[in-house]
């Protein structure tokens, strides 16, 4: 029986009405959601900037310790909310169980790996503080998965779902994807303009000191 008969077979036995099941879609919601909003209230008035006194950097780093703390919540959540379903006796096949183990694996491979090249302000929206990477990273694990941490979670998440036998945290790991899915809808473009207008700021300031220097040997030249 591949996951998908199993998944089929079990999906009555989801109880989507209870509370924590309900809990956890909504955190699963909040989450990207929320920092989204944040950010880009940050982008346009710096607002969390200047709580830390005009430094983007300490800003970012209490942006990035509020999005981990509510990951951590999020993710305490889904665990017992899926804890609480029945479990699906068809999910104990050996291959479906090796398959939880590869995903949870491969997602957090892809996390961590991305969290180490980019860092903490490349993971956690530095660019809306002004803190921009020189050039778009393209090293281990962003040469295999364009997006690697947000896909890496939706693994880490199907992962635990499969090996804990719970058909209801297929369910919620769908969500994870389809939430990612839309908020990749709104930051890819925002984060691209960005950076086109920091580049559009460096060409204007280097044709100004272009023209400044022409200037300045025109009245050498002169005298």
């Amino acid at each position: 029986m591949d996951i998908l008969q199993c998944l089929a077979e079990s999906r009555h036995s989801v109880d989507m009405n209870d509370k924590f099941f309900m809990l956890s879609m909504a955190s699963i919601v909040f989450n990207p959601t929320f920092w989204n909003i944040v950010a880009r209230k940050e982008y346009r008035s710096k607002f969390i900037t200047r709580m830390f006194g005009g430094n983007g950097l300490y800003g970012c780093y209490a942006l990035a310790a509020t999005i981990f703390t509510l990951g951590l919540i999020r993710d305490a959540i889904f665990k017992y909310a899926i804890d609480r379903q029945p479990e699906a006796e068809c999910m104990k096949n050996p291959v479906i169980q090796a398959i939880g183990l590869l995903l949870f694996g491969v997602g957090n491979l892809f996390v961590l790996s991305s969290m180490w090249v980019l860092g903490v302000t490349g993971t956690y929206l530095g660019d809306y503080f002004g803190i921009l990477m020189e050039e778009r990273v393209t090293s281990f694990p962003f040469n295999v998965n364009e997006n690697p941490m947000y896909n890496g979670t939706v693994m880490i998440f199907m992962g635990t779902a499969i090996y804990s036998l719970r058909p209801a945290g297929i369910y919620l790991s769908c969500i994870v994807h389809l939430v990612y899915l839309v908020a990749l809808r709104f930051e890819g473009p925002f984060t691209t303009q960005i950076y086109l207008k920091r580049d559009r700021d460096r060409a204007a300031a280097a044709k100004t000191n272009g023209v400044k220097n022409l200037s300045k040997a025109g009245s050498k030249k002169d005298l």
